[in-house]
């Protein structure tokens, strides 16, 4: 039988390990705190996610969160999205997505999907498409493609399996349009978009140079091109 005492040495041992400078000492503080939830951890867990610097601490951290209820963890979590930090954003909305609570969908804002940091607005991309309602689906089509053309080649390559995840209803309308912009970055991610959803097989590095030759780049350079 655990006594108070030892659960409270327990507990100010994974809050410690939280704050600690070495990261393996993070990482098994967060595997302790979703190993053997309790209320009291998600406060700091939230908290570190908006802070921590290593990536497999940070995903240690979101898994732990998913282990306490949501009736906890997604009315602190949604806050973040509030965060001036960029990273608390990118992590709350990372951990949103596997939380999978589908409530969260108002949440999530346009001011979100079109976040100025691109990594913000990858991650929100990826929870939207998975947490948004099937009546929504062409709304937020719209949203991201008025991203198009943003970003480097990773980033497009984020929101171009973001679309296609939308499926077949939504997307190839807004994509059409697109396909005709003023803009030749966005014309070249719409084309190579549309031909990494016909065929899938043949990768994106492959759909941007088809698309880049039919766009015909001008004296600035081939639009999509790494930034």
């Amino acid at each position: 039988m655990t006594t108070p005492k030892a659960e409270t040495t327990t507990t100010s041992r994974v809050l410690a390990g939280l704050r600690h400078d070495d990261s393996s000492v993070r990482l098994r503080a967060a595997l302790a705190a979703g190993s053997d939830p309790d209320p009291g951890f998600v406060e700091p867990l939230v908290e570190r996610c908006g802070v921590e610097p290593v990536f497999h601490v940070r995903d240690m951290l979101t898994w732990a969160l998913t282990r306490h209820p949501q009736t906890v963890t997604v009315p602190r979590v949604l806050a973040e999205l509030r965060s001036p930090d960029a990273r608390a954003r990118s992590q709350a909305l990372h951990t949103l997505s596997k939380i999978g609570d589908r409530s969260v969908w108002p949440e999530l804002s346009r001011s979100l999907l079109t976040d100025p940091d691109d990594e913000v607005a990858r991650t929100a991309w990826r929870t939207a498409v998975l947490l948004a309602p099937e009546d929504e689906a062409a709304e937020l089509a719209r949203v991201l493609v008025s991203q198009l053309g943003r970003g480097g080649r990773e980033t497009q390559l984020s929101l171009s399996r973001a679309l296609i995840e939308l499926g077949e209803l939504a997307v190839p309308p807004v994509l059409a349009g697109a396909a005709d912009h003023p803009d030749p970055r966005v014309r070249a991610h719409a084309l190579a978009t549309e031909r990494l959803r016909r065929d899938p097989e043949a990768g994106f590095a492959y759909a941007v140079e088809e698309a880049k030759r039919v766009v015909s780049p001008g004296p600035d350079g081939p639009p999509g091109e790494e930034e």
